[in-house]
């Protein structure tokens, strides 16, 4: 049961969002041509995709793309309190607030072949620094413009390309403007010698270890440690 809700929207769309939900609670995330930027303000929640699971702790966020259908969260204590801060990227948005030229973050990465669509981001000061702010904003609406709004957009696109996982989220976001997929055959062969451990693979996928085992096998007859050593 949704508690609070406050938005601010930019060009027409919501781009900006603080939700208070009271457990249990599930939410089935649209296919749609957009990212976003989950920030666990309180509580837990539970990540899933087919058979994929993670979990999320207090100051964790989680980016996404909702380019493919299946993706849902959830609560994890049905008897706590739980507040999320979404930031939601579209590819129009993003075009027309960098009119010249789009950053590198969001441009199709050579040489990687991958169609992993999340990655969770660990607790990072700068990130809690920007969330503070975005917070903010939420208590003193009257301050809120759209020049502001362009600016907190561009913010949390320079604070993600300076992550550790920078080369991931370029991957995840750079799907808006590119259509291109790749089988889980071309992402085996492509990362066969890159020293990505079984977990990475499985992610490059967007499967759990066990499901990537099973395609595994069923491709190549083997188990992947054995065909890699080989």
């Amino acid at each position: 049961m949704v508690n609070d809700y406050k938005k601010y929207e930019l060009f027409g769309r919501p781009m900006m969002q603080k939700i208070a939900l009271k457990a249990p609670f599930t939410f089935e995330f649209p296919v749609a041509e957009q990212a976003c930027f989950l920030y666990l303000l309180e509580g837990e929640m539970q990540y899933q995709a087919n058979d994929e699971e993670l979990t999320i702790a207090k100051h964790y966020s989680l980016l996404l793309n909702c380019i493919n259908s299946g993706k849902r969260i959830h609560d994890v204590n049905p008897t706590r309190d739980f507040q999320l801060l979404i930031v939601t990227f579209y590819p129009d948005t993003l075009k027309k607030v960098y009119d010249r030229e789009l950053p590198s973050l969001l441009l199709e990465p050579e040489n990687t072949i991958s169609n992993q669509s999340k990655e969770k981001i660990d607790n990072n000061f700068l990130i809690q620094k920007y969330v503070e702010g975005l917070l903010f904003y939420f208590e003193n609406p009257s301050l809120i413009n759209e020049d502001i709004l362009v600016l907190k957009l561009k913010e949390i696109i320079l604070l993600l390309s300076q992550t550790r996982n920078a080369s991931v989220i370029r991957v995840i976001l750079s799907q808006l403007f590119s259509s291109s997929t790749y089988s889980f055959k071309q992402i085996i062969e492509a990362n066969l010698f890159s020293q990505l451990t079984i977990e990475q693979l499985a992610e490059q996928n967007n499967l759990s270890v066990s499901s990537f085992k099973r395609e595994f096998a069923k491709l190549y007859q083997d188990t992947p440690a054995s065909y890699i050593k080989n």
